[in-house]
């Protein structure tokens, strides 16, 4: 029973720690937390982070504050199993900077994201994550989606 205790625990706690990375780094923009809840040799799956890493997290976050300054991000759904934690969180914010090659339209833009982070130690070592891309671009009136079925 303690056995199944600690790691309810520990699923509590990886639960907590991305709730902080979300609140604190990526709607906050406080940059430290990325240090405090990912592990040294984090590393960041995405296409387009780079580098893959800590630091390309870092930017991530500065990069959508600068395009989005108003972001916030609210964590939909999320559910622990073992060492790994996955979440569905939804992004808002004011397109006030280059975003997506897509240069500044005004218009409040909500991106759907799915992540799947792997803990180990309490800390954050993977993370893949996947936003809809397509339905962004869309809101910021790219021009580019996708074609409409035929009836």
């Amino acid at each position: 029973m303690a056995t199944l205790d600690s790691s309810i625990a520990q699923q509590s706690h990886n639960q907590e720690v991305f709730r902080r990375l979300i609140a604190v780094g990526f709607s906050g923009g406080d940059l430290s937390v990325v240090d405090d809840v990912c592990s040294p040799d984090f590393v960041e799956h995405p296409a387009g982070v780079h580098p893959a890493n800590r630091e390309g997290v870092k930017r991530l976050i500065t990069y959508l504050h600068q395009a989005l300054p108003d972001l916030t991000c609210a964590i939909e759904e999320m559910v622990a199993s073992g060492d790994t934690v996955w979440a569905r969180v939804r992004a808002r914010g004011t397109h006030r900077g280059t975003f997506m090659g897509v240069a500044p339209t005004g218009r409040m833009v909500t991106v759907d994201i799915v992540d799947v982070s792997r803990f180990d130690g309490g800390k954050i070592v993977e993370h893949w994550g996947i936003s809809d891309r397509l339905a962004t671009l869309e809101q910021l009136g790219s021009g580019r989606s996708l074609p409409q079925a035929s009836e």
